[in-house]
C-alpha cells in the first residue's frame, strides 16, 4: 500500500512500489501499462486491480506527442458512417493528426482485443460511435490519460462522459407533423434498433405529434427496424400488403425509407401519390433516391467534428465548458411527400 511521509499526507505511488506489492518485475508493470499481450491474464488482472486501487494515472503520456486520433464504430459502409468519418477526419487533418479506424460490433461495442491495442497505440483521444462505454473501458482509458467522447450515444450516459448527439425527439415530431399538415391521418412509423436511445426518441416524437393532433397511434403500424434497407423492407412488407394500409410512413433513417420505397414500387404503389414517406438523417441517399426523399436533417458531419474537437481539447489539458452537446435537427422537404389521394 502507499506509505505516508507525514500524518494526512500520502507519498506518491511509484511503479516500483506497485511492482513490489504485486510481486512482479518492473518490466511486467510496464507491459501492463502499455497494453502488451505477453502477460498472463491472472497477472494482468492483479496489476490492473492495484493500479485502480492506487488510482494510478500516467499523466500526459497518452496525449503528449501523439499524432493519432482513434474512431471506433461499425457502420463504415453506411452513408451515415461515412459522414461521421469525414467529420472526424476534417478535425484530425486540421490538427496534423492521423485517423485510426477500429471496428465495433453490431451493438457498437469495441472488439475483445481493442482495449489492449489502444493502450499500445496511445492515441491522443478516442471517439466512440453510438457506444455505451463499460466501466472497465472508462477506467482503463482514464488510467492511461486517454480522453474519449461518444458520438450519438446509444443510451443514457453516466455523468462526466463527453458526448455529442442531436435533437432526435424534435426530429421525429417535425417529420410526423409535416405528414399531418399535408392531411395524413393514417401514419405508420418504422424506427431503428430497439437497444438505441435515438430510435425511441424519434418514435416518442412521432407519438407526441400524433397525440397533439388528436390522432390515434395504431400499434400494429409501429415497427422497430435495423437502420438498414432490409429493416425498411421487412416493415413495409407487413404494412403495405393489406387493403388496410397507412397512407404515410415515417422511417427512422434514410436507408429504411429506401426499403419502404422499394416495396411500395414492387406493390404498384406510387410515391408520393399513393404513399408519402419521410426519412431521417439527410445523407446523400436522400438526394439520390427517386423520388428525392423528404427527410429530417441530422448534422452528422458537425456532430463528429464537435466530438473530435472536445477530445483534442481534453487531450491538451484544456477545460471544456460544455462536454455534452445536442445539435438541432430540421426537416428538409423534397419529393417523397404529398397530400393523401
Amino acid at each position: 500500500m502507499s506509505t505516508t511521509t507525514s500524518p494526512g499526507r500520502r507519498e506518491r505511488t511509484t511503479l516500483s512500489m506497485l511492482a513490489e506489492e504485486a510481486g512482479v518485475s518492473l518490466s511486467t508493470i510496464s507491459k501492463v501499462l502499455n497494453g502488451h499481450a505477453d502477460v498472463a491474464p491472472a497477472t494482468r488482472q492483479r496489476v490492473e486491480a492495484l493500479l485502480d486501487a492506487h488510482e494510478y494515472r500516467r499523466r500526459g503520456t497518452a496525449a503528449k506527442g501523439s499524432t493519432l486520433l482513434e474512431l471506433v464504430f461499425s457502420d463504415l459502409a453506411n452513408p451515415w458512417g461515412s459522414e461521421i468519418m469525414m467529420g472526424v477526419q476534417e478535425v484530425a487533418h486540421h490538427a496534423g493528426m492521423s485517423l485510426v479506424l477500429s471496428p465495433s460490433s453490431e451493438r457498437h461495442q469495441p472488439g475483445p482485443g481493442w482495449l489492449a491495442g489502444v493502450l499500445r497505440r496511445r492515441p491522443a483521444g478516442v471517439l466512440l460511435v453510438s457506444t455505451e462505454p463499460t466501466p472497465q473501458l472508462r477506467e482503463r482509458l482514464a488510467s492511461r490519460s486517454i480522453p474519449f467522447a461518444v458520438i450519438d450515444p446509444a443510451g443514457e450516459l453516466p455523468p462526466g462522459i463527453a458526448s455529442v448527439g442531436s435533437t432526435n425527439w424534435a426530429g421525429g415530431f417535425a417529420a410526423t407533423r409535416h405528414l399531418i399538415e399535408l392531411g395524413h391521418t393514417r401514419i405508420a412509423a418504422v424506427s431503428g434498433h430497439a437497444h438505441m436511445l435515438c430510435s425511441w426518441a424519434r418514435l416518442d416524437g412521432f407519438r407526441s405529434a400524433m397525440g397533439s393532433a388528436g390522432l390515434p397511434v395504431r400499434e400494429d403500424w409501429v415497427r422497430m427496424g435495423d437502420f438498414l434497407v432490409t429493416g425498411g423492407r421487412a416493415a413495409a412488407e407487413r404494412l403495405l400488403t393489406s387493403d388496410d394500409r397507412p397512407t404515410a410512413v415515417f422511417a427512422g433513417n434514410d436507408m429504411q425509407a429506401l426499403g419502404v420505397i422499394e416495396v411500395a414500387s414492387e406493390l404498384g404503389l406510387r410515391v408520393p401519390e399513393d404513399l408519402s414517406i419521410v426519412g431521417y438523417d439527410d445523407t446523400q441517399v436522400a438526394m439520390l433516391s427517386r423520388p428525392r426523399l423528404t427527410t429530417v436533417h441530422q448534422p452528422i458531419h458537425r456532430m463528429a467534428a464537435e466530438a473530435a474537437r472536445i477530445v483534442l481539447r481534453l487531450a491538451a489539458g484544456e477545460s471544456v465548458e460544455r462536454q455534452r452537446l445536442e445539435l438541432a435537427t430540421h426537416l428538409v422537404v423534397r419529393d417523397s411527400t404529398a397530400a393523401p389521394a
